[in-house]
């Protein structure tokens, strides 16, 4: 598990054996299986999650329905919002896949920011690149059709379209089930064509 993280880091930053046994003696690394809920909307969480394998998803419960809002993948990381306003979450957090992910909390990540300050600036990097990405994810949703969503995240995140259920995905791109099965025949028999 270490080694997918360190190997993560090193497209960064270089480390010291000091600065690994640093980071494994946190004792950061955590199992879950597929289902597990990581957090319910009204809970309050200090944790700080980063996907080593595997897939996890923030979902909202309206009117008793599932609304997918993102997915975090190998290599992804995701601070909850009740995390830094340290208020109680709005949303959950689940496991789509077995996972193994990173655990540390916003005291765990000052210590360690204090003894090894390039931690701080890798966390800087991965921040500034998450929050352009974001924003550029945003923007395509709210100006794009359910037909041009599905084929943006065909091109950009196809491992999506095999790893998470039909429902979720749906969900995620604003639509019903039926509707996506529909646009899925609509984009092979434009394919076919």
């Amino acid at each position: 598990m270490q080694d997918l993280l360190f190997d993560f880091i090193s497209k960064y930053i270089s480390l010291t054996e000091e600065e690994k046994n640093a980071i494994v003696s946190l004792d950061i690394f955590r199992s879950e299986k597929k289902g597990t809920v990581l957090l319910k909307a009204g809970q309050r969480s200090n944790e700080v999650l980063f996907v080593l394998k595997g897939c996890i998803r923030t979902y909202y419960i309206i009117d008793g329905e599932e609304k997918s809002t993102a997915f975090y993948t190998e290599m992804e990381g995701l601070t909850p919002h009740c995390v830094m306003n340290k208020e109680p979450s709005e949303y959950y957090i689940s496991c789509v896949e077995d996972s193994i992910l990173t655990v540390s909390n916003p005291d765990m990540e000052a210590e360690v920011f204090a003894k090894f300050p390039k931690f701080e600036t890798l966390c800087r990097v991965l921040s500034e690149e998450l929050l352009a990405k974001q924003q550029i994810n945003f923007d395509q949703f709210k100006t794009s059709s359910p037909e041009q969503r599905y084929l943006n995240l065909l091109h950009k995140r196809p491992d999506l379209i095999q790893r998470v259920p039909q429902h979720q995905l749906a969900s995620y791109l604003g639509i019903k089930p039926q509707s996506l099965s529909r646009l899925r025949a609509r984009i092979v028999d434009k394919s076919k064509s």
